[in-house]
């Protein structure tokens, strides 16, 4: 469950201002390498510094700080709970979990006694190291907290019994912890953590830890062990941004032009301003902001205003219109992504050519909690935040920027966020942008800026409308000797702070990732692409480029191996012989669904296997047609391998989440445009997954040694192109255009 910090905002529960002190107090004693403070009642708090990208790619048995900046991850209570502090917003994907586990592992910890609590926004502290600033996404939150995690954890448990030594006169090497308690065997003594914080806070901090092996784990790698926010989200007491109140808060809508690109021309007011609860009514750049003293005057507020807006700059092309401009598009070469050997050349000199043209909409995050935050000024300048933040790093910029302060002024307090899907991470912090101009402007209570669904849904940011054109070339032998793959589809990064780093030559890496490095042995591959502007706002979404360039490599797959008159599995493995991993969860997941084994007539199994954010996933699916052709998803068989793995219970639960949320999208998932306009609004038009629609799902991990990696965003890509190559098995009929609704599949 979360600490109370974050279920008393007011701050008069008298454990959440303990621990709000002892941050405090510990934060400005910043010298030497491990830092400990010996807060007020006696807690021993602690944290851990890594060279920062050098700690990714090294896993030293025993290792010694380098960076003389502690960041704070530790607090052991005198009440013997242990609090980790967490640098990453858990949007649902449990990572506070995960990552206490790995403190707890570490430290000898009894389960029963961690906690977990959000970390302050602190770049120079709270770096995701992967980022270089404060921010969770790209599955990347174990994976950059592995080592100083285990390092804080080690470095207490040492430090624990030290102080037990101390005060038992007996030798540090006699000593034992185990499931939180410190014990001398041979005179019977023991001692809780909490008994002893107090001591150890006074103690020197070791220059160096001795980390555990993994045979050794008890923790890590233990499915009995149960989410730490089980509880607080089954009886409501963890706290959202939605949940916040402050005193005289108010509640601000904002109505946004409704064609992207579109901007206020005019606005006519009276009638807003006469809606009783109705405080303020404000034109700002971004759209017309209600302040209310309610959510409901608010939107009720906006309803009444009479806007004309200025569409002279925005999108005003229809879905079909802007399809038909990327086809032109795809009639001639792109900006080069990937050219290895002469695909061109080795393709007019194929046996059998295969080609496809694939579509994929424009897709809505819609996580269940609309976006949302709370922004109070501060007297002297700056304001503080509570919101679902996923990117601390940028909002503390942007919001200084609108505010016309320091980023480190901008205090934002953490809290659990109701799904995000990459929806929270903007780089340019819309939401809280929104929210600072709007209580910049109004300039006294705090102001609470919440999105409707239709908000939400209508105002992007989605996943790229994408069309990718394939053409695949075999040789006499049914072998693979080219692969030619043209993309088109919007750049989300360009005009971003992030568009000098990750586009190259004109080649945004997160539209081509996933085709521009083919893992399969293809001689000749050729990968270019197009990214035509558009106003519409576009971002990563859960899996990013891999969700559409997974699909069309599987699919494509598939249908070579049919015209190779090779079986899908073996066509696959036998051109991934470097890439053993990928290999693995391929027969893994084959084995555990039976491959080859008969079925009965109108069923049939499809596969399809990627790696995406350093994960291997391969998924086999089990579907059944009515005659009708009409689909139904029998069983999803998943096999997955994400290095050493912390919970395997959380990853098994990614993984079902990420089977469900790539198959829901690509049954009827679509965002499609009439004139500019937005046809859809809310869950009666963008169909999340049914309930019936969710198949019976099996995971299977792989054992590994290897460094960890991330499950969130991995499950997605694989799942969809499965049930695609089941029906391709089943009817013959190839599905290249998404959602499989527009197929009469569904």
């Amino acid at each position: 469950m979360p600490h109370p910090l974050f279920r008393r905002m007011s701050g008069s529960d008298p454990a959440a201002s303990g621990l709000a002190a002892l941050l405090r107090q510990a934060a400005p004693s910043r010298r030497g390498f491990l830092k400990v403070a010996a807060g007020a009642g006696g807690a021993l708090v602690l944290g851990a510094q890594l060279p920062a990208l050098a700690a990714e790619t090294a896993a030293p048995k025993a290792m010694g700080p380098a960076d003389p900046r502690p960041n704070l991850f530790v607090v052991i209570a005198p009440d013997n709970t242990v609090t980790v502090l967490i640098k990453h917003l858990d949007m649902g994907q449990g990572i506070a979990t995960g990552l206490a586990t790995i403190v707890a592992e570490e430290l000898d910890a009894d389960w029963s006694q961690m906690r977990s609590a959000f970390a302050p926004a602190d770049s120079k502290l709270y770096a995701n190291h992967f980022f270089g600033l404060q921010g969770t996404g790209g599955s990347t939150a174990v994976a950059n907290s592995w080592d100083e995690l285990r390092m804080a954890g080690a470095a207490a448990r040492a430090m624990l019994v030290a102080a037990a030594a101390a005060r038992w006169g007996v030798p540090v090497r006699e000593i034992g912890v185990a499931k939180g308690v410190v014990r001398h065997a041979a005179s019977g003594r023991s001692a809780g953590f909490g008994e002893l914080a107090a001591d150890a806070a006074t103690l020197p901090v070791p220059q160096s830890v001795a980390l555990k092996d993994a045979g050794d784990y008890t923790l890590i790698g233990n499915p009995a062990l149960h989410r730490l926010d089980n509880e607080s989200k089954t009886d409501g007491s963890a706290v959202f941004a939605m949940d916040v109140r402050r005193p005289g808060q108010v509640t601000a809508v904002l109505a946004r032009s409704p064609r992207f690109g579109g901007t206020v021309k005019g606005v006519d007011d009276g009638g807003a301003r006469a809606v009783p609860g109705v405080l303020e009514v404000l034109t700002l750049p971004m759209g017309v902001a209600v302040v209310a003293r309610n959510s409901w005057a608010a939107m009720k507020g906006r309803e009444a205003l009479k806007i004309v807006w200025d569409d002279g700059k925005a999108e005003t092309r229809g879905t079909a219109e802007m399809l038909a401009d990327y086809r032109k598009l795809a009639d001639r070469p792109g900006a080069v992504a990937t050219d290895r050997g002469d695909a061109a050349r080795a393709l007019a000199g194929a046996v059998r050519v295969v080609e496809a043209e694939f579509t994929f909409p424009y897709l809505a995050h819609a996580p269940m909690e609309p976006l949302n935050a709370v922004v109070e000024l501060k007297p002297e300048g700056g304001c503080t935040i509570w919101a679902g933040s996923q990117f601390q790093g940028v909002e503390q910029m942007v919001v200084a920027g609108v505010l016309g302060c320091r980023p480190d002024q901008v205090t934002i307090n953490t809290v659990w966020a109701g799904g995000s899907f990459g929806r929270r991470a903007t780089p340019n912090a819309d939401y809280m942008l929104e929210a600072a101009a709007i209580a910049k402007a109004y300039g006294k209570a705090p102001v609470h800026l919440m999105w409707t669904r239709e908000d939400d849904i209508r105002g992007g940011r989605y996943r790229p409308l994408f069309l990718h054109r394939v053409r695949a070339g075999l040789d006499a032998s049914g072998n693979l000797v080219a692969w030619q793959h043209r993309l088109v589809g919007q750049s989300f990064l360009a005009g971003t702070p992030f568009e000098s780093a990750m586009v190259k030559n004109g080649v945004d890496e997160t539209s081509v990732e996933g085709v521009s490095d083919l893992p399969y042995a293809v001689p000749n591959l050729a990968v270019d692409l197009h990214s035509p502007p558009s106003p519409v706002t576009t971002l990563w979404w859960r899996s990013v480029g891999h969700t559409h360039t997974a699909y069309a490599k599987e699919v494509m797959m598939d249908e070579l191996a049919r015209a190779a008159g090779k079986d899908p599995v073996e066509f696959r493995l036998a051109l991934l012989k470097d890439h053993p991993r990928l290999a693995g969860v391929l027969r893994l997941a084959a084995e555990k669904a039976g491959w080859g084994k008969p079925l009965p007539a109108g069923k049939a199994r499809g596969v399809a296997v990627h790696q995406s954010f350093g994960t291997y996933v391969a998924h086999v699916a089990e579907v059944s047609m009515t005659d009708k052709g009409r689909m139904t998803i029998d069983r999803i068989v998943c096999a997955v391998d994400c290095g050493q793995v912390v919970n395997p219970d959380v990853v098994r639960a990614q993984m079902e989440g990420g089977t469900g949320w790539g198959i829901g999208h690509a049954l009827r998932g679509e965002i499609t445009l009439t004139g500019g306009l937005v046809d859809q609004a809310n869950f009666d038009g963008y169909h999340p997954m049914r309930m019936s629609d969710m198949p019976r799902v099996e995971v299977h991990i792989v054992p590994s040694m290897e460094r960890p990696t991330g499950a969130g965003e991995p499950g997605v890509p694989t799942a969809a192109p499965a049930v695609a190559n089941a029906v391709f098995a089943i009817t013959g009929r190839p599905l290249h255009d998404l959602p499989f609704s527009k197929a009469g599949a569904v």
